[in-house]
């Protein structure tokens, strides 16, 4: 019986790490201690006697002894950790709230939100950070807590730029364009894929916002600045400072405590980080793509078909600021259950097309002229959040890399359900039954064990089968497939072509291949359209074009795959299955 391979948990990878059971067990003692303060001590934090004054270590009722003013040191301690875990907590998370969530809006989103965004937090740089608090006291009142309020949104641009630039790394992978293609709203993109990607440095970060608080806090209580009401490290190490030479253990309790804790979280924070980030498959990167909108000129037309696409031109800027055109008066149509192969060489503009027809062009490119027309609806006049109520339901797209498009976060069910959900009213339970039936579909022998396993578990060609059972997930109107069998043996290859045919059949779907491989289009497509350098030069029926090709171009192409002892006369695959039948 086949098992599924185990992948440890974060969990699991940080209980065999003694760095991190050390310190977080450390930390959680202190913490502890910190809360049942009442319970083990006798005295208050600011209670005095004289009989205490410079009392030493084991005097009755004073474990660690007086200080000074005759106020137990121990019942201080404990109420100190109380106020650094409070100002931990008040400045870290306002840091992390304010900065993060920022952080993933502007790394995401165009030019112009991230624009606004870096010069919100630049404003708050340029705030000289101490001197605010100190300055700020009387509005204030003195209250620690407000304090590390202000702290945590003067901490806030680092943990911006932080997530920013981490977002704008993440984004550039394919399983993000994935997901977008599928039609999962923004939002769940965020929260879901990209934040889960960037969340080991976010980690440790938290640990030294939490360290810089606890600092903070300590640092101007020393110097005197804030209530003298509040215990807090600062103000014991800076007592126990004046008192050196007479009682030096009052200057080493808090000064010791005050290390452990800070050292803890940081010692604490690289442990998360290595366990939440260490180890995980890297997918491929691509380039800045698939982010902003377009600007738009349809143009009308009459013809008739499922996809109808007219004119359609694509530039984008250059060096000098003139605009130079990838795809120039492209004009095709598409039938429902009918395969058209968009053929041509890398760099021919065939891509472009077909992402002007997903609607996710790169933020720079500009239509210049043209109409994209899915079953009567004009693609180009609609905002993002009207594309992405098509794509994954009318619209669904197979990419040329079917291991990059898979988030190797999470395992291949979780994925598959997510874009079931998202494009339908399912229920979590019902989705899951609706995944195991696509993987069996697209025929992966065993569903549920594929159900829990993770990207890298799994073989290219069965990576490329779970990419079209999501995209079929939602039966939609039209299938573009980017070079969908590039990446797979030929065995596999046949394999696939066969399952996109059966589907398509089933479904009665439109399917446009986009591919560089007229063997490929030879055995699956029943017309073809030939670009180069941005144009159409050549459509028509595949079985003629492959017997009597018209342009001098198709010919090269043709030639290029045929060897002179080849009859190109002979019809394509698909046409010698049809008669034969």
């Amino acid at each position: 019986m086949n098992r599924t391979p185990h992948r440890r948990s974060s969990l699991g990878k940080l209980l065999k790490d003694p760095q991190a059971v050390v310190s977080a067990g450390i930390l959680l003692v202190v913490v502890i201690l910190g809360l049942l303060t009442p319970l083990l001590t006798r005295h208050g934090p600011n209670d005095a006697s004289l009989d205490a004054i410079n009392a030493g270590v084991g005097t009755p009722g004073y474990p660690l002894g007086g200080d000074k003013s005759g106020r137990d040191i121990f019942a201080r301690l404990l109420n100190s950790v109380n106020t650094s875990v409070v100002s931990a907590l008040i400045g870290t998370s306002i840091a992390l709230a304010t900065g993060a969530s920022a952080g993933l809006i502007g790394g995401y989103f165009g030019r112009r939100i991230r624009g606004v965004t870096e010069w919100l937090f630049s404003l708050v740089m340029t705030f000289p950070g101490l001197l605010l608090l100190i300055v700020l006291m009387p509005v204030t009142d003195g209250d620690y807590r407000a304090t590390m309020a202000v702290f945590g949104v003067l901490l806030s641009p680092g943990v911006y730029r932080l997530v920013r630039n981490l977002v704008m790394g993440v984004r550039g992978e394919l399983y993000v364009d994935a997901a977008r293609v599928s039609g999962l709203p923004d939002r769940r993109i965020l929260r879901r894929h990209v934040l889960y990607a960037v969340r080991g440095p976010i980690v440790i970060a938290t640990a030294f916002l939490a360290g810089s608080s606890i600092g903070v806090q300590s640092g101007l209580a020393f110097l005197g600045i804030g209530s003298g009401t509040v215990a807090s490290f600062g103000a014991m190490i800076s007592d126990g400072f004046t008192n050196l030479y007479e009682e030096p253990l009052q200057f080493v309790w808090p000064s010791l405590l005050l290390g452990i804790i800070t050292a803890s979280l940081v010692l604490l924070g690289n442990s998360l980080r290595d366990a939440l980030g260490g180890g995980r498959p890297t997918a491929q990167r691509i380039g800045d793509r698939a982010r902003g909108t377009v600007h738009k000129s349809p143009a009308a037309g009459t013809s008739s078909g499922l996809l109808v696409v007219e004119d359609l031109a694509v530039a984008y800027p250059t060096p000098t600021g003139e605009l130079k055109e990838v795809v120039s008066g492209v004009t095709l149509s598409l039938d429902a259950g009918e395969t058209l192969g968009l053929v041509g060489e890398s760099g021919s503009g065939k891509t472009q097309t077909a992402f002007a027809v997903l609607g996710v062009l790169p933020s720079e490119a500009v239509v210049l002229r043209g109409s994209v027309r899915l079953d009567g609806r004009e693609l180009l006049d609609l905002d993002e959040r009207e594309l992405r109520g098509l794509r994954g339901t009318s619209i669904a797209y197979v990419p040329q890399e079917p291991m990059s498009n898979l988030d190797p976060n999470f395992t291949v069910g979780a994925q598959l359900a997510e874009v079931v959900r998202a494009t339908t009213t399912l229920s979590r339970r019902e989705a899951r039954g609706r995944v195991l039936a696509l993987l069996g579909r697209v025929g992966i022998a065993d569903p549920e064990r594929t159900f829990r396993l993770y990207p890298h578990q799994i073989s290219g060609g069965m990576a490329q089968r779970v990419l079209i059972a999501g995209a079929v997930a939602s039966r939609p109107m039209l299938l573009i497939a980017d070079e969908p069998t590039t990446a797979l043996d030929v065995t596999v290859q046949a394999e696939i072509l066969d399952l996109l045919r059966e589907l398509q059949k089933e479904l009665n779907m439109a399917v446009l291949l986009v591919t560089h491989n007229f063997g490929v289009v030879a055995d699956i497509c029943d017309r073809v359209a030939v670009m180069r350098e941005g144009e159409i030069v050549e459509t028509g029926d595949a079985t003629e074009l492959f017997r009597a090709p018209a342009h001098p171009y198709t010919r090269v192409l043709l030639d290029s795959i045929l060897d002179e002892d080849t009859v190109r006369t002979d019809p394509p695959v698909q046409a010698l299955q049809t008669e034969a039948s």
